[in-house]
C-alpha cells in the first residue's frame, strides 16, 4: 500500500505528462521485480530448495520430448503403407512364418525367407520381394523358419518328421548342406537358433506321455555339407504337453524361453548341468501358448500370447525381489481393445520397439486388416489399422528396426513389405485369395467367439 500511496502523491504533482512517464518506469519496476522473485520453492524434508521457474520449464518440456518420442513412433506405425506386394506362387499357400537375414556387409542384399503350408520354404530378395527360389525337400509340414545371426547365407526350418534342416542361400540344390535328426518318435512343431548359433533347439509334440524340447551343437555347419547331427541333449520335465513355442534370448545365447499348450512358459539357462537348474522361471499363462518373446530393456521381460487370444506380461527382472512379476494379464484382447467398425478376431504376435522401447502387439481380421496394439502396465490401446493389403487372415510378420518396415504374410497367400509413408509399386492388387489347405490341421485355427469366462488370478 504503502507504494501506491507514494505513486499517487506524485502522480497529482507531476505534470501529465511526466506523470505518464512516470507511471511506465513504475510498472515496468513492479513487472521486473516480480519476475525476478517468481521461484518455486520445494520443500524436501528440512531442506529447503529454491528452483527457478525456468529450471522447472526445463523439466515439464522434457518430459514431454519423451513422450512425444513414443507418440511419433506410434504416428510411424499407424503410417505404414504397402511399398511392395509380391507376384503370387502358381500354387498358393497359407505364408505361416516369416525372416529376414542380417546383411553381412553394408550394401548387400537382404532375404526373406517364408515357410509355407504346401511343405515348401521359399527365398524372396527383401527389397523387391522377388522370387528366388524354393525348397522342398521336407518330407513334412514346416515349423517355422530362421536365419543365421553371424551368416545371413544360412537358413533353417524344423519340420514334422523331427528334422531339422538347415540350407545355403546361395545354392539352388534342393540337398540341405546340414540335417539335425531328433530321436524317432520327435514331431518338432517349433524351433529357434541361438543369437550366436551356436545351439538349436526344437520342441516336440507329446507323443503317449513324453514331450521334449531338443538341443543340438550348431557348430561347423558348412563344413560338413549333408551330414547329419544328432542331439547334445533333452530336457524331458518342464512341459507336459506339446512345446508350441521355442525363443532364445535376442542377446544371451544361453537364455531361452518355451511355451507349451500345457500354459506354462518356462525361462532357462542352458549354461547349467541339469534341467532342474537350469529352469530359471515358470509362469503360467492359464491357457495354450500361441506366441512369446522378450521385450523391455536389456530384454528381462517375457510375454505371450494365447490360442484363445490371452496376453501375458512378466518382468524376469523382479525374480529375486519381493515385487510381482506380472506387468499384465489379459485374458481376451479382443474384449480389451477397442476398435471401431474392424473388431479384432485375433493376435499373431509381439514386436518390441527398441527405440520407443515399447512393446506391441499385432492382430488382425479375417478379412485381412491388421491391428497394432500398444502395450502398457495400465493396459492395451489400439495404435493404428492397416488395411488395404491382405484379404484373408494374417499368419506371420517380420518387423526390421533397420528401416522401421513390416512383413506380413497371409492364407490369402501374399507377402506384403509395409514401409512409413510407401508409395506400391508392384503389379495390382488381386481379388480374394483365401484359399483352402490340406494343412489346415496344423496350422493354428483361431477362435472367433467371444466367451464370457470367469476372471482367473495371474
Amino acid at each position: 500500500m504503502l507504494i501506491f500511496r507514494s505513486v499517487k502523491t506524485l502522480f497529482s504533482e507531476l505534470s501529465h505528462v511526466n506523470a505518464f512517464y512516470f507511471l511506465i518506469f513504475s510498472v515496468s519496476f513492479l513487472f521486473e521485480r516480480i519476475i525476478r522473485f517468481s521461484e518455486v520453492c520445494v520443500q524436501s524434508s528440512s531442506l529447503k530448495i529454491i528452483v527457478p521457474v525456468s529450471r522447472v520449464t526445463e523439466q515439464i518440456s522434457g518430459q514431454a520430448g519423451e513422450m512425444t518420442a513414443v507418440e511419433k513412433v506410434e504416428e510411424q506405425l499407424a503410417a505404414l503403407c504397402i511399398a511392395r506386394r509380391c507376384v503370387p506362387s502358381e500354387e498358393p499357400s497359407y505364408l505361416l512364418d516369416i525372416d529376414t537375414s542380417t546383411a553381412a556387409q553394408p550394401g548387400s542384399s537382404r532375404l526373406v525367407a517364408v515357410s509355407c503350408s504346401s511343405q515348401s520354404l521359399r527365398l524372396y530378395d527383401r527389397e523387391s520381394l522377388r522370387f528366388l527360389r524354393e525348397y522342398r525337400a521336407h518330407p513334412g509340414s514346416l515349423s517355422g523358419v530362421r536365419f543365421a545371426h553371424t551368416c545371413d547365407s544360412l537358413v533353417f526350418s524344423a519340420c514334422s518328421q523331427g528334422t531339422v534342416q538347415c540350407w545355403d542361400a546361395r545354392s539352388a540344390t534342393q540337398k540341405p548342406v546340414q540335417v539335425f535328426t531328433g530321436y524317432p518318435s520327435n514331431v518338432f512343431i517349433s524351433f529357434d537358433v541361438s543369437c550366436n548359433d551356436l545351439i538349436v533347439c526344437a520342441g516336440t509334440e507329446k507323443v503317449e506321455k513324453d514331450t521334449f524340447l531338443v538341443f543340438w551343437d550348431a557348430r561347423g555347419v558348412t563344413d560338413c555339407a549333408s551330414a547329419t547331427k544328432e542331439p547334445l541333449g533333452v530336457y524331458s520335465e518342464s512341459h507336459n504337453d506339446d512345446i508350441t513355442k521355442i525363443c532364445f534370448h535376442p542377446v544371451e545365447p544361453n537364455l531361452v524361453v518355451s511355451g507349451s499348450t500345457d500354459g506354462l512358459v518356462n525361462v532357462f539357462d542352458i549354461n547349467k548341468d541339469n534341467e532342474d537348474d537350469a529352469l530359471i522361471s515358470t509362469c503360467n499363462s492359464d491357457s495354450s501358448v500361441s506366441s512369446l518373446g522378450w521385450s523391455g530393456e536389456d530384454y528381462k521381460q517375457v510375454y505371450c500370447m494365447t490360442h484363445d487370444e490371452g496376453f501375458c506380461w512378466w518382468d524376469m527382472a523382479q525374480l529375486d525381489t519381493e515385487e510381482p512379476i506380472t506387468l499384465l494379464h489379459v485374458l481376451d484382447v479382443r474384449e480389451s481393445v477397442c476398435t471401431e467398425n474392424h473388431g479384432l478376431h485375433y493376435l499373431v504376435g509381439g514386436l518390441y520397439h527398441e527405440k520407443a522401447k515399447k512393446l506391441f502387439l499385432i492382430g488382425g481380421t479375417s478379412t485381412g486388416n491388421i491391428h497394432l496394439i500398444s502395450c502398457g502396465t495400465d493396459g492395451l490401446s489400439l495404435v493404428g489399422t492397416l488395411s488395404g493389403g491382405h484379404s484373408a487372415t494374417v499368419r506371420s510378420f517380420c518387423w526390421s528396426p533397420t528401416d522401421e518396415s513390416l512383413l506380413t504374410g497371409g492364407e490369402d497367400a501374399q507377402l506384403l513389405l509395409w514401409k512409413p509413408g510407401a508409395v506400391e509399386r508392384s503389379l495390382t492388387k488381386k481379388a480374394s485369395l483365401k484359399i483352402s489347405s490340406s494343412l489346415q490341421k496344423r496350422v493354428r485355427v483361431h477362435n472367433t467367439s467371444l466367451k464370457s469366462r470367469k476372471k482367473c488370478s495371474a
